[in-house]
């Protein structure tokens, strides 16, 4: 009787016993699934890059087709792609030269308009930051300028462009004063937004703490609206941009702008399809590089 009872006790674990033993068991079988997944993992990740990376060769190659067959016979003043290409190809081979103050490379011309942006920028920064701070802090500002800013914002910007050449008499400042005028609504409007979006706790907290006015400013609000100035800087050096080629185009002078007004008056047609293709460029890079800065101030 008690070798029965024993023997069904050893036959009643036994299974258990073989259950735990085979746990563990399954983990090689998991592991190689594992293993023949990851390679599928790694084939789909490098389908996905080809695909970012040969999309954009395939638009590009398709614009160029569609641009030589429009150019196929070659009788128009459009030029063919390879037309362009050449006259590419001989503009950069010296990008720098100078033979007088209305004669001078692309390369030139992209610095001078650059120069130009990033002034107008600067000082549209230094206004527009700190006016916008005002604006979402304090609602009585707020009041007073809002009917202001939404009545000057929709306002070309070329419009300006008259003003500034009637007060500075001088095409440089002018265009200066276009691209400041333009660029500081989108960093009003986004720093004052930003501020108003700030969570009342954190200002409850100040108060607590009795901190300056200054403190507020630098301790709480500038970190937690910093987003909202890279967007209102992104928008603004975009519209920059884009408003210094028409303003040089009036104003003169060395500029991108004046150099596609120049070349058009030559009727050298290739030249101007190069141009646009530099002032996108350059304008992708600087959307690049603002993009980069924004990522690096992100801490959500």
């Amino acid at each position: 009787m008690v070798s029965a009872v024993f023997h069904s006790s050893l036959a009643t674990v036994a299974p258990a016993g073989e259950q735990r033993a085979a746990a563990p068991a399954a983990s090689p079988a998991s592991g190689l699934a594992a293993a023949r997944r990851l390679p599928l993992m790694q084939r789909s990740e490098f389908r996905a890059w080809l695909v970012r990376l040969l999309a954009p060769v395939f638009g590009i190659g398709l614009l160029v087709g569609l641009w030589g067959l429009a150019t196929l016979g070659g009788s128009g003043s459009f030029p063919t792609p390879a037309a362009t290409f050449e006259a590419a190809v001989k503009l950069f081979s010296d990008p720098f030269y100078s033979n007088g103050p209305n004669d001078q490379g692309i390369g030139w011309n992209v610095l001078q308009s650059l120069e130009r942006v990033g002034l107008g920028f600067g000082l549209a920064a230094v206004v527009g930051i700190p006016l916008g701070f005002l604006i979402g802090r304090f609602a009585t500002l707020n009041h007073m300028v809002s009917p202001l800013v939404s009545l000057l914002k929709p306002v070309s910007p070329l419009a300006w462009l008259p003003i500034g050449l009637l007060v500075f008499k001088s095409a440089n400042p002018a265009a200066i004063w276009t691209i400041f005028i333009c660029s500081i609504w989108p960093m009003v409007l986004n720093t004052a937004a930003g501020v108003q979006r700030v969570p009342e706790d954190y200002l409850n907290v100040a108060r607590v703490l009795k901190l300056s006015e200054w403190k507020i400013a630098t301790r709480i609000l500038l970190p937690a609206v910093m987003p909202y100035i890279l967007t209102g800087i992104r928008l603004s050096v975009g519209t920059a941009w884009l408003v210094i080629v028409a303003a040089e185009m009036l104003t003169g002078g060395v500029g991108i702008g004046f150099w596609v007004w120049d070349e058009w008056n030559n009727l050298n047609v290739a030249h101007i399809l190069i141009a646009i293709f530099v002032i996108g460029l350059v304008g992708l890079l600087l959307e690049w590089a603002l993009l980069a800065v924004a990522r690096r101030f992100d801490y959500s």
